[in-house]
């Protein structure tokens, strides 16, 4: 079903990589890697408040059944093999679709339990909750049961057919987060009370290369070592340290002291512009590589605000913005202007869905059209003298997106709208701001989406977060529109591809009409390697690097 994408995208796929300077013979073994970050994970959690920096922690230690690998090949990382229509292990039922699991023999969890079928009926069970803040809570729900055949073995029963079913999920560890759930009796509290937020460096909670064996918010330092029971390659390092730097200015001084070794481009850590500086300033001090990626910069809108929620105003604000200038301006160029959500290098990437040009004059027209008209000061006014001001926030001391927000408040000025920026730590936007749509304007930051992956999460009106389903979803903007959910049913449901490729094209063409989000640009994956450590694959999609660290070596 992917085979000609896949050639397509990794013949786009550019790397860049400058000499390296041998070692000196007399060096001694490097055991210990620091790599310098911007954020820190609000929790451990792996399927509650989904964020970049928490799965790239997480993929030192905590592995997906399967993941896409650097050549966006779908590959079992604990499974035997892929489950598929041609070999059996999918099949239809009913109305339905059932899928087999295999597990690999030996995967032993960190404290050295047997992985076992029961750890995925228990995701399942957990995620099936409405009440458990799990951020993909349609996924599981959609699945009306997980059949445990034997010990490694598991069949998931699919309500209805899914077209992501060899897209296999990470597991829990039944012997330890089993009785946390099954004593949870309140909304929210299966959260609160999991190991993975209240006791994080349990090494039971684990089952990759490496365990986590601290986690301090107040030093923001993860530290991994060996997992004992890993059953794969063994890992090159005695000590993974990920230590977090907020100001990607003060992080890139980290790395120029040698405090920090690597800096790495699919974890938040330093900026495009920033990595080029290096470049320019140390041509041989490191290994440089960029690769084209499916981070997508853009700003959310929240529609309760009634300014924000009249469409003229939305298309005025995207008008107003030069996205051309603001990518070559940010990245020299390496960073692609985005016109939706879905990346030019995916298959179901619609190249018909109009772009919106720059245009200062159109947005001022649109923004009167609403009754909104230049004050004294320049700043628009309605007939009630409200000013058209909105609060505008990222994360702080992330330069780029700073540097994002000033040529943003600039354009905006230009036509009548003033940007109030109030930025936030990285933990505080994601972890409440964003989470319990607390921001009353506009929010810049990323999304990360597997490949090919239906946007549900983002844009289905069953994912905006409340109270009632405990913050789960991500549908922050509270976007809600009709054609787009049934849109998106038909991507996760239809196995024919022509009705795939007519909904991708729906939900393109509705995202470019409505703009609950503002599209800026698609990343480039900037990472700054010592030249010594070598195995390093950029992926340039959200099954990031640290899923194959093992393959991590210092020579």
């Amino acid at each position: 079903m992917r085979t000609g994408w896949r050639r397509r995208a990794a013949t786009a796929i550019f790397a860049v990589a400058l000499a390296a300077v041998a070692a000196p013979a007399s060096a001694q073994p490097r055991e210990t890697l620091t790599i310098g970050v911007s954020q820190f994970p609000s929790t451990l959690h792996p399927a509650i408040d989904p964020e970049v920096i928490k799965a790239y922690a997480l993929g030192f230690a905590l592995r997906p059944i399967s993941a896409n690998d650097k050549d966006w090949k779908n590959t079992c990382l604990q499974c035997t093999e892929l489950p598929s229509l041609t070999n059996g292990m999918v099949r239809f039922e009913g109305k339905g679709m059932a899928v087999t699991v295999t597990l690999r023999p030996g995967l032993r969890w960190g404290d050295g339990t047997p992985v076992t079928a029961q750890d995925l009926a228990l995701v399942w069970k957990v995620g099936n909750d409405p009440a458990s803040g799990f951020a993909e809570m349609a996924y599981w729900q959609r699945i009306d049961r997980v059949e445990v055949v034997d010990t490694l073995t598991a069949v998931m029963h699919f309500r209805e057919p899914w077209t992501q079913f060899d897209q296999l999920p990470t597991l829990l560890p039944t012997h330890l987060e089993g009785p946390v759930a099954e004593a949870a009796t309140a909304p929210g509290e299966y959260g609160r009370k999991s190991l993975y937020v209240r006791a994080p460096t349990t090494p039971g909670l684990y089952n990759g290369p490496y365990l986590i064996t601290q986690y301090d918010s107040a030093t923001q330092i993860i530290v991994l070592e060996p997992n004992p029971y890993w059953g794969g390659p063994k890992p090159g390092f005695r000590r993974i340290v990920l230590r977090s730097i907020g100001n990607t200015a003060a992080l890139q001084a980290n790395l120029q002291s040698g405090d920090v070794d690597f800096a790495p481009g699919d974890a938040p850590s330093l900026t495009l512009d920033q990595v080029l500086q290096l470049r320019r300033q140390f041509p041989a001090r490191w290994t440089y590589l960029f690769r084209p990626a499916l981070g997508y910069e853009h700003i959310d809108l929240n529609l309760d605000n009634p300014i924000l929620a009249d469409a003229r105003v939305r298309r005025a604000l995207l008008l107003a913005v030069d996205r051309q200038v603001l990518a070559k301006k940010l990245s020299d160029g390496l960073q692609m202007a985005a016109v939706s959500f879905v990346h030019p290098l995916e298959p179901m990437y619609d190249a018909s869905v109009p772009a919106s040009p720059h245009d200062p004059a159109r947005a001022r027209a649109l923004l009167a059209e609403a009754g909104w008209h230049p004050g004294a000061d320049g700043i628009c006014r309605n007939a009630r003298g409200e000013r058209l001001a909105l609060d505008f926030r990222t994360t702080a001391g992330n330069r780029v997106r700073e540097l994002a927000q000033l040529v943003l408040k600039d354009q905006w000025k230009a036509v009548g709208v003033e940007a109030l920026i109030r930025n936030e730590p990285a933990r505080t936007l994601f972890g409440e701001t964003l989470r319990q749509r607390a921001f009353t304007g506009m929010a810049m930051y990323a999304w990360s989406t597997p490949i090919g992956y239906p946007p549900r999460q983002t844009l289905a009106s069953d994912h905006v977060p409340t109270e009632a389903n405990n913050y789960g979803g991500s549908n922050y903007m509270n976007f809600r529109n009709a054609r787009m959910d049934a849109a998106i049913a038909v991507a996760e449901t239809d196995l024919d591809p022509g009705h795939q490729k007519a909904a991708w094209a729906e939900m393109q063409r509705i995202y470019a009409e409505d703009l609950p989000v503002l599209p800026l640009f698609f990343r480039t994956e900037a990472y700054v390697l010592p030249t010594w450590l070598k195995g390093v694959e950029p992926t340039g999609h959200s099954a990031y690097s640290s899923l194959w660290a093992e393959q991590w070596r210092a020579e």
